[in-house]
Parts: C-alpha cells; structure tokens; sequence
C-alpha cells in the first residue's frame, strides 16, 4: 500500500473581520471585537493563509483536516466567506472540518458552524454529529467537538459526557479493525492556561489509556507542540500547529502546517511528520522532519 498524507492545519481566523452591526456587539463579541481591532488584525492576515493553502495544495495530500477556528466572533457575516474559503481548500471528501471555540463563540450562533459546513463534518454514516468516523485510505479520522460558547476572557472547551460515552463505543469498535486511528480536537488536551483549557481532558485521557489511538491532531495555543500520552499500546503523539493566517510576533510563530505520511510497518505503522512554515516574505518552507511512530 502506498503511503497516505494527511495534511493538518489549523485555526485560520478567516481574515478580514466583517463589520459588525452594533447589536452583535453585546458581551463576549465586544470584548473580541476591541481585541481584534486592537491587535489581531495586525498578526491575522489573509495573504498569509492564501500563501499556506496554495503550498499544502501544491503537496498534494490525499487529505486535507481543518481542526477548527475558521471564523473569529461567529457573526452571521462570518460563516459564507469562511464556507467559500473551505471550498477553495477542497471539496468535502478530501477535507474535513471540526469546530474551535471561536465558532461556538456566542450561543446566538451556536449552529451556524453545523449548517454551515455540514458536507465536511458528517460522518461516513451521513450524520452530523460528534463524534463521528470518516475513512480515507488507511485511515479513520474520528472527529471531536470541544466548542462551546463561553463568558468573557474564557477559551474553554469541553467534550461532555455524551460524547464521551460516544467516543468510547468508537474507539472499542475501531480497536479490532486494522486501520490508523487520528482523533481530531480543537482544544490540546493537556494545557498550562487555565482559561483555555479542556475542562475534561481527563476523561478522554483515561478513555484513551483504555483503548487508544495512533495519532491526535488539535490547534487553539497558536504554536508548535508536540506531546506524548499513554495509550493502550504505547505513547501516543498529539501535535499542534499554529494559527494558519499568523504573521510572526512576540512568542507567537508564524502560520505552518503538518504533513503526516503514514503508511504499513509490518505488523505496526510508520507515521512521520513534516511542518512547512510561511516566512516573511510569503514564502513556505520546510522547518522540520520526524519520525513520530
């Protein structure tokens, strides 16, 4: 069998920012909106994330995951140009999406992602819904949910105990077929910021101690991670990537994506990675190249 690369980028904070009418402008949003007006839109640009999009394009992958945060204050005004953006990466059997805490952002909006992006959310089943299992060559991406709306000054995410009861029937069916498992989540599961943290990562750590998975993609910290936990048969790599529109500033990296080729190792799996970053002049380069399984 030949080699399967997944593509993983994330949070792309679809830049530019609508105008917002001021009726949307009431409790979290306002607080967004100073922020953006004072200082994302300076490091969120949209030339940056078309020069990363047309290099993962120019790679080829057999697919492309999206781990959330395409929009940044979920107004009405947000989700079409960001659903034409998804469009322009790729059509839904070759892309797929989960939702980041800027879309849940308020609860007026909370479904708008759902509608919005349904053909990359479902399930091979056909439903919308979390979790749910697409399969891509060898390949089953089981797609989580952490987006909820929260107060002001809060990124939090939680799964919820449905859909962890969910999950668990996922991955205990998935653990007696020979595929590579990658679960997709917005939020990391372990973080050393309080407020932007996974208020249940523990239950789905105990879960994957339990039953496992080859491989967690995730975004939400804007920056390169790599971190290890205890799986049923071993360690298993969660990695991070930093937002797809950032320019560089302060300790904040500049826009990059992972390139994940996985292939059959004899009895196990080969999985390496490869981050390719936008530099200042537009320009997207390699940085980096590991062997991860």
């Amino acid at each position: 069998m030949a080699p399967f690369t997944l593509a993983h980028l994330s949070d792309p904070h679809l830049p530019p920012l609508p105008k917002p009418r001021l009726i949307e402008l009431a409790g979290k949003r306002a607080f967004g909106y100073v922020n953006w007006t004072r200082n994302r839109h300076k490091y969120q640009r949209r030339e940056v994330l078309d020069a990363l999009v047309a290099d993962v394009k120019a790679q080829g992958p057999d697919h492309i995951a999206v781990t959330g945060d395409l929009v940044n204050l979920a107004l009405e005004a947000e989700f079409a140009p960001a659903r034409a953006w998804l469009d322009g990466v790729g059509p839904p059997d070759r892309v797929t999406t989960i939702p980041g805490n800027h879309d849940a952002y308020v609860r007026a909006t909370f479904h708008r992602f759902g509608e919005t992006f349904a053909p990359y959310l479902a399930g091979d089943d056909g439903r919308i819904g979390f979790p749910s299992v697409r399969r891509r060559g060898p390949l089953a991406l089981i797609s989580l949910s952490t987006a909820v709306p929260t107060v002001p000054l809060m990124a939090t995410g939680t799964l919820g105990p449905d859909q962890l009861a969910s999950l668990e029937e996922v991955l205990e069916r998935l653990a007696a077929e020979n595929v590579f498992r990658v679960l997709l989540v917005h939020h990391p599961l372990k973080s050393g910021a309080r407020h932007k943290r996974m208020t249940d990562s523990a239950a789905l750590l105990v879960l994957l101690q339990r039953h496992g998975v080859e491989l967690i993609l995730h975004g939400h910290d804007h920056i390169h991670s790599t971190m290890w936990f205890e799986g049923s048969n071993g360690n298993i790599p969660a990695i991070g990537v930093p937002s797809a529109s950032a320019l560089a500033h302060g300790h904040t990296p500049a826009a990059a994506y992972n390139l994940l080729t996985i292939e059959k190792d004899n009895a196990g799996w080969r999985c390496e990675q490869t981050v390719r970053s936008v530099n200042p002049g537009l320009q997207v380069r390699q940085i980096k190249h590991v062997r991860l399984i």
